[in-house]
C-alpha cells in the first residue's frame, strides 16, 4: 500500500504541470563512444526523467559518435571534407526547444567535442527564422558539467554565453555540475564518489531543468520572442527600431 504522505507529496510536487508538445535535445560531449560509460550521462539521468514525466519529448545523443567534420559552415562537404554529419544532427537541434550541452572538464575546460559542437552551431547563426530573426531565437539552453577538477564555472560561462551571443535564451540557474577532488580520484558514477548523492548537484540540475521547461513553455505560449527590433533585414533597410538613423533627419 501506498504511503497517503508519499501520495500527497508526489501530487503536491507534481503541481500539475505538463510540458507535452515541448522537444528537448542533450548533446552529451563525452570523449566516450558509446557505449562505454559517461559520467556526464549521470547528470542527463537526473534531467531527462523530470522532463519525461512532465510530457517533453528527450532526446540524447553523442555527437563523437558521429562523424562530424570540422568547421563553421553549416555542410561542410561543400567545402571539401569527404562526409559531415553535422546537418542531420542540425535538424534535430532546430526541431528542439531546449537544447542541453553537457561536458566533462579537461585542463579546465570543456571538452574538444563540445568546441566542436559550439562552431558548428555557430555555423548556423545567420540563418533567419520565419519572422526574419536569427534562427534560434525562442529557443532555451542550459549545461551540464562533471569532472575531476576547478572548472566548472568557467566551463558553465563559456557555454552558456555561446549560446546566448547565438540567440538562444538562457533562463535562471540554467547549468549545474559535480566536481571531484582535485587530483586522482573516483569521477561521478564510480563507486565512492559521492556524486549521486550530492544534494547540491541535484537540487541545481533539477532547479536547472524546472527552468528550462517553464522558459521553454513561456516562449511557446508567447508565440516566441516579439519580432520588433531584432530583424536584419529591416535594419538593413533602415528601420532603426529607436536608434538615431542620421541619414532620415
Amino acid at each position: 500500500m501506498t504511503d497517503r504522505g508519499t501520495e500527497a507529496h508526489e501530487a503536491h510536487d507534481h503541481g500539475g504541470w505538463d510540458f507535452s508538445g515541448l522537444r528537448a535535445l542533450f548533446l552529451n560531449c563525452t570523449l566516450k563512444r558509446s557505449p562505454e560509460l559517461s559520467h556526464t550521462q549521470g547528470l542527463i539521468d537526473i534531467s531527462r526523467p523530470i522532463m519525461e514525466r512532465h510530457g517533453v519529448t528527450v532526446e540524447v545523443l553523442r555527437p563523437v559518435d558521429h562523424d562530424i567534420a570540422y568547421g563553421v559552415y553549416p555542410d561542410m562537404t561543400e567545402r571539401g571534407w569527404d562526409r559531415d554529419e553535422w546537418p542531420e544532427m542540425l535538424e534535430k537541434v532546430m526541431a528542439s526547444h531546449i537544447l542541453v550541452i553537457t561536458s566533462p572538464i579537461w585542463l579546465g575546460e570543456k571538452s574538444s567535442v563540445c568546441t566542436k559542437v559550439i562552431e558548428r552551431l555557430y555555423s548556423s547563426s545567420g540563418d533567419l527564422n520565419d519572422a526574419g530573426q536569427y534562427a534560434y531565437y525562442g529557443k532555451v539552453g542550459g549545461c551540464l558539467i562533471t569532472g575531476n577538477e576547478d572548472g566548472a564555472k568557467h566551463c558553465a560561462m563559456n557555454i552558456l554565453y555561446s549560446l546566448q551571443h547565438l540567440g538562444y535564451v538562457i533562463p535562471p540557474q540554467a547549468d549545474a555540475a559535480w566536481v571531484g577532488e582535485a587530483g586522482p580520484g573516483p569521477s561521478y558514477l564510480e563507486t565512492g564518489s559521492g556524486g549521486p548523492e550530492n544534494d547540491f548537484t541535484n537540487r541545481n540540475t533539477t532547479f536547472m531543468t524546472w527552468n528550462l521547461m517553464h522558459m521553454a513553455h513561456m516562449l511557446r505560449t508567447a508565440g516566441g520572442i516579439p519580432a520588433h527590433g531584432n530583424q536584419r533585414a529591416k535594419w538593413v533597410a533602415g528601420c532603426r527600431s529607436d536608434h538615431p538613423n542620421p541619414e532620415y533627419r
